[in-house]
């Protein structure tokens, strides 16, 4: 009977010899060059057209911004009002992959910001990430499709594309209520943005608005905005005013 050979100690590569390897230097963190990321989520006559293009307008200082819009000109009926300017961008169908490229035209256009009015149709869109999933499995088959869960590859690239885009980004979003079941009894949990699960958590500053045209900060980075609640908001002066000036605000010095 034939002795395995030793083994053989396959552990992290050595440290370069001149010094640490380039891809993994750490740098004092820093805020300095970020840009706003913001998202609103309600029903339907809640206000999040409105609220969305006047956080942008905010957002952009006054200049003219984009809007990739999903909602058949619904952001176009407010265009002049209160010095709101933007020009649009119409789709009706609704490839995740779309909109990184709707992006990557607005960035070539040098937009200071965009407003994606909506970002749930690229969820359940015609064309969306669920329809496209249901393609894929029915030409696949579910069991080898079981790794591209919820079209996790199509939303993470969306994301990617919101997050690298240079200049603010403001994204509004449907919700429903959600339900759950309490001992056999429906019991109401909530309101759910019509995106995938945890999406609010990718932005900056993520809002809701009820029908009463009431806003509630989610989650937000921006201390200003921690747990805000607001009758009736001005995006610009309520959101869009402490967000640049948290971003604008001079990093702390730390002696050594």
């Amino acid at each position: 009977m034939s002795q395995l050979p030793p083994p053989v100690r396959t552990g992290r590569p050595a440290a370069q010899q001149n010094g640490a390897d380039p891809q993994f230097v750490f740098r004092p963190a820093s805020k300095a060059g970020r840009k706003g990321r913001v998202s609103i989520q309600g029903a339907s006559g809640s206000g999040k057209t409105w609220t969305g293009l006047s956080i942008a307008h905010g957002l952009a200082e006054g200049r003219r911004f984009a809007v990739i819009d999903t909602e058949r000109g619904a952001a176009s009926l407010y265009s002049g009002i209160g010095g709101i300017h933007f020009d649009t961008l119409a789709m009706d169908r609704y490839d995740p992959r779309n909109l990184g490229r709707a992006l990557d035209a607005a960035a070539q256009a040098q937009y200071p910001a965009v407003f994606v009015d909506s970002l749930s149709h690229f969820w359940k869109g015609t064309d969306g990430t669920l329809e496209q999933v249901d393609r894929a499995k029915a030409k696949y088959g579910g069991n080898k499709f079981a790794g591209w869960k919820d079209g996790t590859p199509l939303q993470n690239d969306m994301v990617a594309a919101i997050l690298d885009y240079p200049g603010h980004v403001v994204c509004s979003m449907r919700s429903y209520t959600e339900w759950v079941l309490d001992n056999g009894k429906p019991q109401r949990v909530g309101m759910r943005p019509e995106q995938r699960k945890g999406i609010e958590f990718e932005f900056d500053v993520a809002v809701a608005m009820d029908l009463e045209n009431t806003l509630e900060v989610l989650k937000t980075r921006c201390p200003a905005l921690h747990q805000k609640v607001i009758q009736r908001p001005n995006g610009a002066r309520d959101v869009a005013g402490p967000l640049l000036a948290w971003l604008a605000e001079p990093e702390p010095t730390t002696e050594q």
